[in-house]
């Protein structure tokens, strides 16, 4: 063999070794890197529980800053991997998503990809004001307070659901409701005519016709009693009390409904120059029910009136103890005597308006 053959018998074996090691050395790097991007998808990413709002203007920069700003995930590299991946871009869905300790990249990713958001309770009584409904609402739906006061002055669409401008109210029973964050203004106002006809099922329907009230008037007479007492124990006093006199023809004479005419539920003592006040709504001055409702009457305060007490009162006055508490009587004489009682407490305590 000569010097030359003896080099290239040499040399292959080195080159051979040469390969073996750089084969050996790619799949080690290949091999971690597969191992890295395994860990990407399935390793735990989110690192507290978040609460996520994405909008139509939201990009996968901006929810990228949203989740980076407020430090929900263990590693951002993996999550704008996986969503490149899954090209999570073409299928952004707005909504409100609830993201919990110990979900993975893909789980989470899937979640923002299928627009499994979660829904939200939205609650609301104890509201006077359409204005304060508008507020309260939405600060668990993505429509503002306007849009939902606007619903108010939909004059056709209102008409369309049976109501008019002034117990359109009525439609509003308060409660909790599951809905979700990218709920519209219309489509909530949709969803509360769903629970007001589910509410006045067959039961209460016949209920008020028996009584000869639509189930406008009933809510109607409902808000004026849930105004009259804080007592759950009177409402039924109160609603029948009021039944009498509506029966008897008597005005109401009920002081909510002049505050409310007034609109200042802050007064205390209602005066003769309130009473002067020409509203339709000034059940002093005008027989009969107002044309609806002077605040949002729970669903309590409702059934109240449906079931009302049957008594003989026709008159009624707050406890001189202010308790909350009312003295209820027959006779005009018994509720001057009442009343006499409680504006010597006011006069005591120096409550003038």
């Amino acid at each position: 063999m000569s010097i030359d053959q003896k080099s290239r018998a040499m040399t292959f074996p080195r080159i051979g070794k040469f390969i073996i090691i750089f084969f050996a050395i790619a799949f080690i790097l290949v091999g971690a890197r597969g191992y890295q991007l395994y860990r990407y998808v399935f390793d735990e990413n989110v690192k507290t529980d978040y609460v996520i709002l994405v909008t139509e203007e939201d990009d996968i920069k901006s929810i990228s800053e949203k989740l980076e700003t407020n430090e929900v995930l263990i590693n951002m590299k993996a999550f704008k991997w996986v969503a490149k991946k899954k090209k999570y871009t073409d299928f952004m869905r707005p909504g409100r998503y609830e993201l919990k300790k110990g979900m993975t990249t893909n789980e989470l990713v899937n979640m923002l990809r299928s627009g499994a958001q979660s829904p939200v309770n939205i609650t609301f009584n104890n509201v006077r004001f359409k204005e304060e409904l508008a507020g309260k609402v939405s600060k668990y739906i993505k429509a503002d307070s306007v849009s939902i006061l606007q619903l108010f002055s939909n004059e056709q669409q209102i008409a369309d659901w049976g109501f008019t401008e002034e117990n359109f109210r009525a439609m509003f029973i308060p409660n909790t409701y599951e809905m979700y964050w990218t709920t519209s203004a219309d489509e909530f106002a949709q969803r509360m005519k769903t629970e007001y006809d589910r509410f006045w099922n067959d039961t209460r329907t016949k209920q008020a016709a028996k009584m000869g009230f639509t189930p406008q008037q009933v809510v109607t007479l409902a808000s004026i009693v849930q105004s009259e007492t804080i007592k759950p124990d009177e409402l039924k006093t109160v609603a029948g009390l009021y039944i009498n006199r509506l029966n008897k023809g008597i005005a109401l004479q009920a002081d909510p409904t002049v505050k409310y005419a007034v609109g200042d539920y802050s007064i205390k003592r209602v005066l003769n120059k309130h009473l002067e006040i020409d509203s339709p709504y000034n059940t002093y001055k005008y027989a009969g029910l107002p044309p609806g409702p002077i605040c949002f009457p729970e669903i309590t305060s409702i059934d109240a009136v449906l079931n009302y007490e049957d008594h003989n009162y026709l008159y009624m006055c707050a406890r001189e103890d202010f308790s909350g508490y009312h003295n209820f009587a027959k006779t005009l004489s018994q509720h001057n005597r009442n009343a006499k009682k409680y504006r010597d407490a006011l006069n005591e305590r120096r409550i003038y308006k």
